[in-house]
């Protein structure tokens, strides 16, 4: 079976507190007048230092993510009020100690009801102008009420910052109370420092005119198979401030309700994951705080899906990276999810008891095997099979890159070499397996950890199957 593993974030284990009761006695029913305990409801999360947050508030995103974990600190030099800020010294691309900062600040308690606010709210400033994600709701979790915007505009003057909450009813114990990402795509890869003051949940009370969306707001078809799982995509919410200016956040799935017009035919979860029950067609359709969300999903069921086709080769001559039929090496992740700029995310599942990888929403993906790393040096080529549904874009561009770390046996050394394989959409035919074959031409094959995918020149490729990758003699 597969080792899959999918490194979104270092996850840290949290104990999640238990509403206390109370009971009159263990012979009389609970009384009308008891009430279930309330978690704290403290807006502030930093002033002049943390508020409530765990000892070590700032929690960095994983280092073996790319993510520098050397730029945050505290300025008594610069406050929008009082006497401090969280500075932020946001790192060049080719920092050693890594390409881009981001942070979750954690409540130090068991969660915080936060039902009695409608947006997250911080003053920022940076050194220049910039583009930075904020958001809350990442607890290290369940990550269930995730909220946040990749769009927050920085300038040399403190700006007040405001994010939404979608529905606040749902706030009754959270323990994500802020996060942040930043690299320099926005300044052309130079670093910068921002600053960030004032970080609190308010109730604002002119936050009005809420426009829910999934895919986009786009009426999307797709074909689906039986078992097979499709995610929802595209989910945000659509907000007008009180100074006229319309915010748009990217929303979690849980903030929705979700509703199959056939649930024989398609059931929709609360993570917003529609499974495949029957043959036909149903429509998804969703709302928030029962504001209908714009854009629907259409399934087409039409039955079992078609596997890839069976291996053949001697399993003597295979390195496996993915497939049932072959003993796999030891895998890091097959979906790294390199933050903050890849939007590709996973939605594997099994057919008929193969397993099968899957990706939506996709940019970018890397398939990471560097524990250790293949020797390749006998293997001439790389084998795979790909299914694209539903249609082929006429201007595909699809790279694969095949990534040696060289000696030193780390990614981004300075003896890595890389092979790049372009496809375009003659390559493929749609709702069917292509098989691609891939010379390897490396100088040097003994340290291969990392296969890459990417959507190049424009290419709206958005979702595709793997399966059977391994190289071969």
């Amino acid at each position: 079976m597969k080792n899959s593993k999918n490194l979104y974030l270092k996850k840290i284990s949290v104990v999640m507190a238990i509403l206390l009761t109370t009971v009159i006695s263990c012979e009389r029913e609970l009384s009308e007048d008891a009430v279930f305990a309330e978690f704290g409801s403290n807006a502030e999360i930093y002033t002049d230092a943390p508020v409530g947050l765990t000892d070590q508030f700032f929690t960095s995103f994983d280092p073996n993510q790319g993510a520098n974990t050397q730029g945050f600190g505290t300025d008594n030099n610069e406050a929008y009020l009082g006497s401090s800020s969280i500075r932020i010294d946001v790192p060049q691309p080719n920092d050693p100690d890594g390409g881009f900062i981001g942070g979750i600040f954690l409540d130090r308690g068991q969660g915080r009801n936060l039902t009695g606010y409608d947006a997250l709210t911080f003053w920022a400033k940076g050194s220049t102008t910039a583009i930075i994600e904020a958001g809350f709701g990442t607890d290290f979790s369940e990550d269930k009420f995730v909220v946040g915007t990749k769009n927050v505009v920085l300038s040399t003057d403190w700006r007040k910052i405001i994010i939404p909450i979608p529905d606040e009813s749902k706030l009754i114990q959270e323990k994500g109370m802020f996060l942040f990402s930043a690299g320099t795509q926005s300044t052309g890869g130079v670093g910068y420092t921002f600053w960030m003051d004032e970080l609190k949940f308010e109730k604002l009370g002119t936050i009005a005119q809420p426009r829910p969306s999934i895919f986009n707001g786009e009426d999307v078809v797709q074909t689906a198979f039986l078992g097979a799982p499709v995610p929802v995509t595209g989910l945000t919410e659509t907000f007008n401030l009180g100074s006229g200016v319309n915010q748009t956040v990217n929303v979690a799935p849980s903030y929705f309700t979700f509703k199959s017009s056939d649930t024989n035919i398609a059931l929709v979860s609360e993570r917003g994951v529609v499974t495949i029950v029957g043959i036909g067609s149903a429509v998804i359709t969703a709302s928030i705080n029962g504001v209908p969300a714009e854009g629907s999903l259409t399934v087409n069921s039409g039955g079992n899906f078609d596997l890839a086709p069976t291996p053949t080769r001697d399993p003597g001559t295979v390195i496996s990276i993915y497939s049932d039929h072959y003993t796999n090496v030891p895998v890091d992740f097959y979906n790294g999810f390199w933050e903050p700029f890849q939007t590709t995310e996973s939605a594997d599942f099994i057919a008929n008891g193969d397993n099968i990888l899957g990706y939506t929403n996709f940019n970018f993906v890397g398939n990471q095997f560097a524990n250790p790393t293949v020797d390749a040096t006998v293997k001439s080529n790389l084998h795979l099979n790909m299914y694209i549904p539903d249609n082929i874009p006429a201007n595909l561009d699809f790279l694969i890159s095949v990534v040696d770390f060289g000696a030193d046996g780390v990614d981004g050394g300075t003896d890595d070499l890389r092979q790049q394989i372009f496809f375009n959409s003659s390559d493929f035919v749609a709702d069917e397996w292509s098989t691609l074959e891939i010379p390897l031409t490396l100088a040097n094959r003994s340290h291969i950890g990392l296969i890459i995918y990417e959507n190049v020149n424009g290419s709206p490729l958005t979702d595709f199957y793997l399966d059977n990758i391994y190289f071969y003699e």
